[in-house]
């Protein structure tokens, strides 16, 4: 995926077990966040970092929304604990990770897997790709999200 791409249609799986589009959202621009795992240090600083912001990015008209491969149980729990006003969807079959191209070889403590690569993609309202963030500073992901709307906005 790459600026100027327009998004795949299937987004994910809500808490509900619903197949959510990307035409559900027709005419708002979407922020659409990539993380690897609820409940982790760096997701859950990311996650927290746009709820404490979150008012702000709506002001600004965006639907925010976090993917991980994560069930939706998982998803249901995580939301609770931090008060997650946010859409949190599940693509356990990494479907929708593919088709964005986050879903990548990744390299820890010597050993290789195939995994989630941290990345927000910003969308405008005919959900075509705006700006891509692939180094997202986690405790400050909504301040990240909030310059380049600022700066696109002018």
């Amino acid at each position: 995926m790459e600026i100027g791409d327009k998004i795949p249609e299937v987004l994910g799986v809500d808490a509900d077990g619903r197949q959510v589009k990307a035409s559900d959202f027709a005419g708002k621009p979407l922020i659409i966040y990539f993380y690897p795992k609820d409940n982790t240090p760096g997701c859950t600083a990311e996650a927290c970092s746009i709820r404490d912001n979150y008012d702000d990015l709506r002001a600004k008209g965006y639907v925010v929304i976090g993917i991980s491969k994560d069930s939706t149980a998982s998803h249901v729990k995580f939301a609770d604990k931090y008060s997650l006003p946010f859409i949190l969807l599940s693509d356990a079959d990494t479907t929708v990770n593919q088709a964005f191209g986050v879903w990548q070889k990744k390299k820890m403590a010597g050993r290789e897997y195939m995994g989630t690569v941290r990345t927000t993609f910003i969308t405008d309202a005919d959900h075509r790709v705006t700006e891509i963030i692939r180094k997202v500073d986690t405790k400050n992901a909504a301040a990240q999200l909030l310059k380049i709307i600022s700066e696109h906005a002018q």
